[in-house]
């Protein structure tokens, strides 16, 4: 029995040592919990394409949608651990969901953050019969019409009402939400006047075109595209972070010489200047964190989010 014991225990030994050496010994796979042509599966193709070749092997997509992204978490979870089967993951995921219903997996111990690739960008954006424009203007509009302005989002309690709620706070307004199916109706909803205002990427055309005002960006940084649009942080608020930024988490138990190898590589490919222009055309920017910070930061978002849906008393009914 103790030779058996011993053998075991030099095997297991043996394992990560052996990864180490050989990683990766397959083709990677990627599961991503939304469906094909989103934003979490474009910025994740671009990125980890480049990231697969870079390590000398094929990655395969595998889109397995629904339920906020909980059918593709589950699946992840319920996966013999491999070192080669990766999650992609959003904001909402990890940060947010968790604190509006139970949910299949525990962000906390069922995964490990790899790297964050990119983030949304997005514009705080208002019909062109609002009389604001700027920030500040619009406040006083709201303090001075309480409830008469309706926002609209991609539905209750994404990301883009959340911004919403998040201004109501932080500004002391009271806006009225109107969660739609998806962020496209929304906009078009604001477009033909149905609401007032947006906190949304699909805004971003519309503006360019002159159809609706921007009057912050929903970013660390300045749009490139609008340069003299402030984001909502230079006006005061939005101080406490949030952006819709997308990663890479791996099951827990995966060889952590994997995931740093697979990290080097994501940093190595968001370095190159195709794939900054790629993420760039797919309405995103490069905000890559290494797996130590993109921890800290899912645990910094999370708490702001429970904050934010324990004070606007936000539910999912």
């Amino acid at each position: 029995m103790r030779r058996r014991a011993f053998t075991a225990s030099a095997l297991a030994a043996l394992a990560t040592p052996a990864i180490a050496q050989q990683w990766p010994t397959k083709p990677l796979r990627l599961v991503i919990p939304y469906p094909p042509g989103g934003p979490s599966d474009v910025s994740s193709r671009i990125v980890m394409e480049r990231a697969a070749h870079i390590l000398g092997q094929s990655i395969l997509f595998d889109n397995k949608a629904g339920a906020s992204g909980m059918i593709g978490a589950e699946f992840v979870k319920n996966q013999p651990v491999d070192h080669h089967t990766f999650l992609t993951t959003t904001t909402a995921m990890v940060c947010i969901t968790r604190h509006l219903q139970p949910i299949p997996f525990d962000p906390d111990k069922d995964i490990v953050p790899v790297s964050r690739m990119t983030t949304s960008w997005g514009a705080f954006a208002v019909h062109p019969s609002v009389p604001a424009n700027t920030v500040a203007e619009f406040v006083a509009y709201a303090k001075a019409n309480p409830g008469k302005i309706n926002y609209g989002s991609a539905g209750l309690a994404t990301i883009t009402h959340l911004f919403g709620e998040m201004l109501c706070l932080e500004a002391g307004i009271k806006m009225t939400h109107v969660p739609y199916r998806g962020s496209a109706p929304a906009t078009n909803a604001l477009l033909a006047g149905e609401i007032q205002a947006q906190f949304d990427q699909t805004t971003l055309p519309h503006i360019k075109a002159g159809k609706l005002r921007a009057l912050a960006m929903l970013a660390e940084v300045r749009h490139p595209d609008f340069p003299d649009v402030p984001t909502l942080r230079e006006t005061g608020y939005g101080k406490e972070g949030g952006d819709s930024w997308f990663g890479i988490l791996a099951p827990a138990g995966t060889s952590p010489d994997a995931i740093a190898r697979l990290d080097k590589a994501i940093a190595e490919a968001l370095r190159a200047p195709d794939i900054v222009e790629k993420t760039h055309k797919g309405g995103m920017r490069v905000t890559y964190l290494n797996p130590s910070d993109f921890r800290s930061q899912i645990g910094s978002e999370s708490r702001m989010f429970a904050n934010i849906i324990q004070k606007g008393n936000i539910k999912l009914t």
